[in-house]
């Protein structure tokens, strides 16, 4: 089968560049991410010409006005993606470091070293910058990656790849090290997924759906996160004005992604006071409130929310709010309806702080910051490959160093077992 054979095809350049990658140096691989960057700069219209071409079929096909978001490249994406490329260029490579070296009884040093996994497969929707990130985290971290972005994307996804085949050849290293299946049809990702011979990773990235799908059907190893509904707690005490621009910014200044704040937590002695003043700068950003009894009661205009409100992913201006007892009935809350994402208290109680951290299971735990801050970027690792939910072996944003893994070196000097 022609299409079967072009993704096993695509899965055996990768491993064999993959041996090639994971020896290049450091120096040359921030050349290749400094050079694309420019590449990008200089290629913004003929990227922007590319792009038209998929949001005209994407809006033809009905897609949401969050899908269409993450799918336009405008001149703020060019410039995104070309200043993460800088940014991995500029941190440390992971690759080769050495780590917990000790002396045995018997003499042996016994260190571990960072190594590249091998070769990765990334499977997105959308957010055409997710191919430049997933490219330049891969390569610096010595990795190979097969990119399969969705099919709404397929012009963006091509001219991108093309110009990080080009960067990647005038530098004298192997095209192949980054490849873009290169089809529409959905079969592609079953064959993807049965590669295991050849790829070491699977990462997914988009809705619930695609997620849950990749692993049910891989025969791969799979990081993943199923959903982002993450929330803030505004606790006792709290400093209003502070927890007026959390909330804000976490739920409205971008609804669509998954660090969002999807439900609102409340104390029971802050509620009265807090909230109408809260709701009503929620109202004028066009946020519909859907709560609780008691936040109903006190905010006029507020939706009777219904249990699925308290797990759901609205990724749009909705918000699900809800008055707790305490800051016990909020972290159980978390627990029972969150996703292992994000989670941020606003708190003027530093004990209620730290036990908040020690207590909450989420990759990305804040005291008196928006959870918009879950994000590889905004946590100093230059760009993210994604955020996972799993904990085996990444548990959060994923950057450099979770793009790689470690294997014993030892050294000794004629040792032998007895």
């Amino acid at each position: 089968m022609f299409l079967e054979s072009t993704i096993i095809n695509l899965a055996q350049d990768a491993r064999a560049a993959s041996r090639v990658i994971a020896k290049a140096p450091s120096a040359k691989k921030n050349t290749i991410l400094m050079e694309l960057a420019g590449s990008i700069e200089n290629n913004r219209a003929y990227l922007k010409e590319e792009n038209r071409k998929d949001l005209e079929l994407a809006a033809g096909r009905g897609l949401s006005a969050a899908m269409l978001d993450r799918l336009t490249i405008s001149d703020a994406t060019i410039q995104s993606m070309a200043g993460g490329l800088r940014e991995i260029a500029a941190l440390e490579n992971p690759v080769g470091a050495i780590s917990k070296t000790i002396i045995r009884p018997n003499g042996l040093e016994v260190s571990r070293m960072r190594i590249p996994l091998g070769v990765i497969g990334i499977i997105y929707e959308s957010r055409p910058n997710v191919t430049i990130d997933a490219a330049a985290l891969c390569l610096k971290a010595g990795n190979a990656v097969i990119l399969r972005g969705g099919s709404e994307a397929l012009n963006s996804n091509r001219a991108l790849a093309g110009l990080i085949s080009d960067t990647l050849a005038k530098a004298g290293l192997p095209e192949k090290a980054v490849q873009m299946v290169p089809v529409r049809d959905r079969q592609a990702v079953n064959f993807l997924l049965n590669q295991a011979e050849f790829i070491d990773l699977i990462i997914p990235r988009g809705g619930e759906g695609l997620i849950r799908f990749v692993a049910e059907n891989s025969k791969i190893p799979v990081l993943k996160h199923y959903k982002g509904v993450c929330h803030v707690y505004v606790d006792e005490g709290a400093d209003f004005d502070m927890a007026y621009n959390i909330c804000f910014n976490a739920k409205v200044q971008r609804p669509g992604v998954c660090n969002a704040m999807e439900t609102m937590l409340v104390h029971k002695n802050t509620a009265e006071n807090f909230l109408p003043d809260m709701a009503k700068r929620f109202f004028d950003a066009g946020v519909k409130i859907k709560g609780c009894e008691k936040t109903c009661g006190i905010i006029k205009g507020a939706q009777k929310a219904g249990k699925e409100d308290w797990a759901a992913e609205y990724l749009d201006l909705i918000l699900a709010v809800k008055v707790v007892e305490d800051m016990d009935q909020a972290i159980a809350h978390m627990a029972e309806y969150g996703s292992n994402h994000t989670e941020a208290i606003v708190t003027s109680d530093y004990n209620r702080a730290r036990r908040f951290v020690r207590e909450v299971d989420s990759s990305v735990v804040l005291v008196n910051a928006s959870t918009r801050f879950n994000d590889g970027g905004q946590l100093g690792l230059g760009a993210e490959m994604g955020i996972s939910t799993s904990k085996l072996h990444a548990f959060g944003p994923m950057g450099l160093e979770e793009l790689t893994t470690t294997k014993f070196v030892v050294f000794g000097d004629g040792q032998i077992r007895e």
